[in-house]
Formats: C-alpha cells, sequence, structure tokens
C-alpha cells in the first residue's frame, strides 16, 4: 500500500501535459495530491479534470486556490458551459470535480442529505383482486354491484387511478379492435386496452354505467368521489385495505410481466428506466389493433 501511495506521489508531482498551462498544473497537482486518490489511473482522472477547471478559471480572470474553483458554483458553470465537451465528458468532470471538492474544500461541499425515496407499492395478488370482486358482488343494490366492481376492473384491469378513472362513464367502455379498451379522457387522453380477465364485469358495470361515470357521483373533479367505494369493499376476511394506486400497480406489474419486461432489463443489463425513456422517447408507438394484443 505504501509503494502504490508513493507511487502516485510520484506520478503527480510529475504531471504536467503540454496541454495545461503551468498555472493549471500546479492547482492540479495540489488538490489532487492533497485528494490521494488510490491507484494512478484514478490519478490521472483527477489530475486532468482538475487541469481543466484550472485553465477554464483562470481564462475568466479566476484565483486558481481551490477555495475559488472548487466553488460548486464554478463547478457547475465549467461542466455546464465549458465548449468543446461531449455530454458524457461533461457529467463525468462533474462527478470528478465533486470528488475533489469534497475532499479538499469539504466546508464548500457538505454531504449530501438524504431525501427519503418513495417506493413502488406491492400489487395485489390474483386471489386479493377475486376478493374484492366477490365483495363488489355482495354489495346490497346492483347499482352499488357495478360501481365497485367497475372501480376494482379499471384499477387493475386498465391501469386507472385519480381524475382518469373517475372520469370514465360507461360510454367511454367498448369491445373493438379485438378486446376491450377504456378511452380517457382528461389531460392524457388515450386508448388503453383492457386485460382479458376483466372483460366481462367491466363490461357489465358499463352497460349500468350509460353515459354516467362508471365509479358514480355526478361530478368527475370531486376528489372523494370513489371513497364510499372503496370503504364499501373494506372489511373482508383475509383481505389487505383496498388502494387505488395500489390497483394501477397490480395492472402495472401483470402487463409488465405480459411483455417480459424483466426480462429485457437483464439481458439488457439495465436497472434504472431512465435510458429507457429516453429511447423509447424516439419510437413510433403502435396501433390500438396492436396494442390490444399486447397488453389486452
Amino acid at each position: 500500500m505504501l509503494y502504490i501511495h508513493s507511487v502516485n506521489a510520484g506520478y503527480i508531482a510529475s504531471w504536467g501535459p503540454p496541454s495545461v498551462s503551468p498555472q493549471a498544473a500546479v492547482f492540479a497537482r495540489a488538490v489532487v495530491g492533497q485528494a490521494a486518490p488510490g491507484g494512478r489511473e484514478r490519478a490521472k482522472n483527477l489530475l486532468w479534470a482538475a487541469g481543466k477547471l484550472a485553465g477554464y478559471g483562470i481564462g475568466l480572470g479566476l484565483e486558481p486556490v481551490p477555495e475559488v474553483l472548487l466553488h460548486p458554483s464554478v463547478i457547475e458553470r465549467f461542466t455546464a458551459h465549458a465548449p468543446g465537451l461531449t455530454g458524457v465528458t461533461r457529467r463525468t468532470l462533474r462527478t470528478n470535480l465533486r470528488f475533489l471538492a469534497r475532499a479538499v474544500v469539504p466546508a464548500l461541499a457538505p454531504a449530501d442529505a438524504a431525501l427519503p425515496r418513495e417506493r413502488s407499492k406491492a400489487p395485489y395478488t390474483r386471489a386479493e383482486i377475486a376478493g374484492f370482486l366477490a365483495l363488489a358482488a355482495a354489495q346490497p343494490t346492483a347499482g352499488r354491484q357495478m360501481r365497485a366492481a367497475g372501480l376494482v376492473c379499471l384499477g387493475a384491469g386498465a391501469g386507472l387511478a385519480g381524475a382518469d378513472l373517475r372520469g370514465v362513464r360507461g360510454t367511454d367502455i367498448t369491445r373493438r379492435s379485438g378486446g376491450v379498451v377504456v378511452d380517457v379522457r382528461g389531460r392524457r387522453p388515450r386508448a388503453v386496452p383492457v386485460l382479458t380477465r376483466y372483460h366481462d364485469v367491466l363490461l357489465a358495470s358499463a352497460a349500468c354505467a350509460g353515459d354516467k361515470p362508471v365509479t358514480g357521483g355526478r361530478d368527475p373533479a370531486r376528489r372523494n368521489v370513489t371513497t364510499p367505494l372503496i370503504a364499501s369493499l373494506a372489511g373482508g376476511a383475509g383481505l389487505p385495505r383496498l388502494e387505488v394506486p395500489r390497483l394501477r400497480v397490480t395492472w402495472l406489474a401483470d402487463v409488465a410481466g405480459q411483455l417480459g419486461l424483466a426480462t429485457f432489463m437483464r439481458a439488457a443489463g439495465i436497472t434504472c428506466s431512465q435510458r429507457l425513456g429516453d429511447i423509447i422517447a424516439t419510437l413510433e408507438v403502435a396501433g390500438e389493433a396492436t396494442a390490444v394484443q399486447l397488453l389486452g
């Protein structure tokens, strides 16, 4: 270990490529030596980042000292506006320079506070969904039976929640394109194929609702429209609490399973969906009949 550190120290002390001015090289050697990176390759990357930053800052008339050049605002300005850098290079430079700032001037770069991250709710099991539908069928009136069943089917069978769910009228649910499709109104109008096992119950609910909202109420904009229905489906033996967001997660999990999404992401070595979103934005959306085949 001592040998590795001495080799790094010698490499850092002698670093000074022709592309970097002597003043910028002095700054880079000083801050990287203080950070004491482990390994020559790591030291090389940090020296290059610090040298690029120093050259940029000196050109702007900034004093080449850590308290100035490693200030978060200077790092952000450099990585965002320095000319001739690709997006990947900018992100790499920012990561390395933030590392140097934390090591050399920690007062300027305090550790990031841990922020809570909301995890996805667990999907309901098939048995739990069957239990909710059984409770819906046990409601005291036919109208209430159909509204309760419609709530479960729109959530678990089409992934609708919130205003999208409350705004669905019976006439928005039709059998077409080889399946059953819900026409969603509101801010994101779209046609959503319904999973096959919910077809019959949802069509019966739609017929009962006619041109009125499937889940009841006169004003779909009211957020408490579905509250009485959810309360009526509570209390089943062994059943968890009914939550509309969990119904949507259940649909998402079912569709992801049908599409083989987990297998695809494993094969692609992807654990985060951000890049998938960027890629999907460039692809053409299939027509309704294809969507019914894939998602229904």
